[in-house]
């Protein structure tokens, strides 16, 4: 019975012992072997491996995938016209150098992530204090990030990272700047608002006083152009009727009295005090003798 509880317990041991000399690489992860802290193989492959067992050496993994390093923050910068803005940025790396990256960090990612922030930091503000906010903005802002990942990529390459991407996600101004920027905008676009309206109203009034110039000088011609018409007319009209009584005068007195008569005679509440024996009725008179 002892000996078959010793044989159990050894081949368990060996079991153990053998467990903990084999290990699996992830294709997404580097596997460092190291001993007492110094590295002794990298291993970049995915698959079965074997090592010898604690405390003789020891395995740690490293994420061999893009890696996201996004500030929680923005960062206070002054620009070349020593304005306070924030900046909000984020950087895309990953480990291309495990042996350098496990000896600058001892695989630490958060020492890492300090280290990579302050690269970028420091390369934020040597570039942003040498423009201006419009040219960090929209001016240059493409060729701000590619200075800026030139200057972040030489210097991660020193602890086994590579830069792939550096991106600014807002540029803005600090809450004590907004206020009076928002204030200058806006009194700017009042400007060029009243501007616009002084000089739409200047035009306008251009506008109506040749309008009416032209309608006065189109008035005038059509009533001079009427007169003269007008006036043609009344004298071939005047020229038919002397031709037509020239003829017969008596007939054209007879013709005049009559329009005389009509327009005397309008209405009966005309009232005339005339003399039955004046010329006014001389045809009347004769009108009613002939009757006779």
């Amino acid at each position: 019975m002892n000996r078959i509880v010793t044989l159990v317990v050894t081949a368990f041991i060996a079991l153990m012992l053998l467990s903990s000399t084999v290990f699996v690489v992830d294709q997404r992860k580097f596997a460092i072997v190291f001993a007492l802290g110094e590295v002794k193989q990298v291993i970049r492959e995915p698959g079965l491996h074997f090592k010898l067992p604690p405390p003789f050496q020891n395995v740690m993994w490293l994420d061999k995938r893009i890696q996201t390093l996004d500030s929680p923050e923005a960062d206070r910068f002054i620009t070349a016209e020593k304005m306070n803005i924030l900046v909000d940025s984020f950087v895309k790396w990953r480990i291309v150098d495990p042996r350098l990256y496990f000896v600058s960090f001892g695989g630490d990612e958060g020492r890492a992530g300090d280290r990579m922030s302050q690269i970028v930091k420091a390369a934020l503000n040597e570039e942003i204090t040498k423009r201006t906010v419009r040219e960090v903005i929209s001016g240059q802002r493409g060729k701000v990030m590619e200075s800026i990942r030139a200057k972040v990529v030489n210097e991660a390459q020193q602890i086994g990272v590579q830069i792939l991407d550096v991106r600014l996600k807002r540029v803005d101004y600090v809450e004590q700047i907004n206020n009076s920027v928002y204030e200058r905008m806006k009194a700017e676009r009042l400007r060029v608002a009243n501007e616009l309206r002084s000089t739409g109203s200047a035009d306008s009034e251009k506008i109506r006083a040749d309008a009416d110039k032209q309608r006065a000088v189109i008035l005038a011609e059509a009533y001079r152009e009427a007169e003269k018409i007008r006036g043609e007319g009344d004298a071939k009209a005047s020229a038919i009727y002397a031709e037509a009584f020239g003829r017969n005068p008596e007939f054209y007195k007879f013709y005049r009295s009559l329009e005389a008569y009509r327009s005397s005679f309008k209405t009966k509440a005309d009232v005339m005090l005339v003399d039955p024996n004046s010329e006014f009725f001389k045809y009347f008179k004769g009108s009613g003798s002939a009757g006779k």
